[in-house]
């Protein structure tokens, strides 16, 4: 393309290392990766901060690469003008000053953003493509309004998480059509932000099986001895498991009980019969991770993230993102994202009322995974730029000057 997109960032709060820290100020200095630097092809021209907290550095970074930041998400998208000004709006609804409901949810006013981004489209006449960091809202019902309100607005939408595109240990990627018989999934952290992103390494997997993604119809989250109850009646599998977590590096040795104080287990019944977990195992592992067993044969694989230093796992990401920007196509089903956080919503709910068993009717949501792989590491572990982040540009700058 010859002229560089405008793009407008939407953002709940910019301090060090938070997302909008290690997207945005991606897409203004450059974006490492193991192939080398590159600098962004993209100009953010438009900047909205709900939050300007003591930890603030995005309005320096705005002063900085001279972005304007406007007091509404509306002044935002028209960028000085009287309409949609923009060609391009990247939502980064994560962290922020807000509270937690009663069920747990940290409640993140991505709908709100959304439906004011939405509201400027219909107002301007026309809608541009929209990055939606991680799941779509807390609550399904408001992750299905944005998906609804989407479609009547032919907004072209990508969201998601940075973790299936991080490095693989070993590399395991299933072709289409493949005979997935059972999968597993690890995370640790938070049960809701951290279960979402190994939520998310699950599916990317599981929805390239035969027949492709058919949807949920049962969830349920089980905690505290309850989970190894659950793996000695065959609910989870010990073999998946071992062979996920096998190549993690530094978790200490012994069995998982040993050193998992607080586990939870999310059990998932598809549609099409597939029965899979996700193991949340803080305390013994700091990596996400998958297993499953196709014809048989189980295969393990690590996804591993790249902590401090350039956060590169979110460089390919924010290459996927400008290739969306650019071309409208997200390289990946947005679909996904709408189903793992429909998952974790009645994850959380399950919690709640007891960890009992939810139907999830309004899950049935299929989709086809993609034909050609996104921009993504092959190797086991960072290299390059990735993990010297000093290399110089094309120009002869290094990222940040």
């Amino acid at each position: 393309m010859n002229e560089r997109l405008r793009v407008a960032a939407i953002v709940t709060i910019y301090h060090p290392w938070a997302h909008a820290d290690v997207i945005v100020t991606k897409l203004l200095k450059g974006m490492s990766t193991d192939e080398g630097f590159f600098p962004p092809e993209v100009d953010v021209v438009a900047m909205y901060l709900d939050h300007v907290l003591e930890s603030d550095i995005g309005v320096g970074m705005a002063a900085k690469f001279g972005v304007p930041i406007y007091p509404s998400i509306r002044r935002a998208l028209h960028a000085g003008a009287n309409s949609l000004n923009v060609d391009a709006v990247l939502l980064i609804g994560e962290h922020g000053d807000y509270p937690w409901n009663e069920r747990g949810r940290h409640m993140y006013p991505r709908r709100f953003f959304f439906e004011q981004i939405a509201g400027v489209f219909a107002e301007s006449g026309r809608s541009v493509p929209v990055f939606n960091d991680k799941h779509l809202a807390y609550d399904f019902a408001d992750a299905r309004w944005m998906w609804e309100r989407a479609r009547q607005l032919r907004i072209p939408l990508m969201a998601g998480s940075s973790v299936p595109l991080s490095w693989r240990n070993p590399w395991l990627e299933y072709e289409l059509e493949t005979p997935v018989e059972e999968a597993l999934s690890i995370g640790y952290g938070g049960i809701e932000a951290y279960g979402y992103h190994a939520l998310e390494s699950l599916q990317c997997m599981v929805e390239r099986r035969r027949g492709g993604e058919t949807g949920v119809v049962a969830v349920q989250c089980l905690e505290g001895d309850d989970v190894w109850r659950a793996r000695d009646q065959g609910l989870w599998s010990a073999e998946l498991a071992d062979a996920a977590c096998a190549p993690i590096e530094g978790k200490p040795a012994g069995r998982l009980e040993d050193h998992v104080k607080n586990p939870a287990v999310f059990l998932v019944e598809y549609h099409d019969g597939l029965r899979a977990a996700t193991l949340m195992l803080d305390g013994y592992v700091k990596q996400f991770a998958y297993a499953g067993r196709v014809n048989g044969t189980v295969q393990g694989s690590e996804f591993h993230l790249q902590e401090g230093g350039p956060y590169a796992h979110f460089g390919y990401l924010c290459r996927n993102v400008q290739q969306f920007l650019q071309t409208g196509v997200a390289p990946y089903p947005p679909a996904r994202t709408l189903l793992a956080g429909g998952i974790i919503d009645a994850v959380m709910n399950s919690r709640y009322e007891g960890h009992r068993r939810i139907d999830t009717p309004r899950l049935d949501i299929s989709y086809r995974s993609y034909a050609q792989l996104p921009q993504r590491p092959r190797g086991p572990r960072p290299t390059g730029a990735c993990v010297d982040p000093l290399t110089p540009d094309i120009a002869g700058r290094k990222p940040g000057e």
